[in-house]
């Protein structure tokens, strides 16, 4: 059986987006990932695999080894499709900061 699995719900684990910052640098091996986790490593696999398959990360074979990359365009992706909301939130922050300089407390 083979699950589509969304984007939004991958990220929204703390401990996936933490993964996602540990490889947002450099590559890393499963074990490597795993090593900055206090859970077990079948876990982080399952993590890994979900990242996989949402193409957040991407997996490039080094001899014997696997290591996880960050997939930029993937990314990208997200971020525009956020960029309209920030953008919504930081205008109404902004409206809501004039405001507030403008009241003046009763004394």
């Amino acid at each position: 059986m083979n699950l589509r699995r969304d984007v939004f719900q991958a990220i929204a684990d703390p401990t996936r987006r933490a993964i996602l910052l540990l490889v947002a640098t450099q590559s890393l091996t499963a074990g490597a990932i795993a090593s900055n986790f206090d859970t077990a490593r079948p876990t982080v696999s399952k993590h890994l695999q979900i990242l996989t398959e949402c193409e957040l990360l991407q997996q490039e074979q080094k001899g014997r080894e696997v290591f996880y990359l960050i997939n930029a365009k993937k990314m990208k992706e997200v971020a525009d499709f956020i960029e309209p909301f920030r953008q919504m939130w930081d205008e109404r922050f902004n409206k809501l900061e004039s405001i507030m300089k403008q009241y003046k407390p009763k004394e």
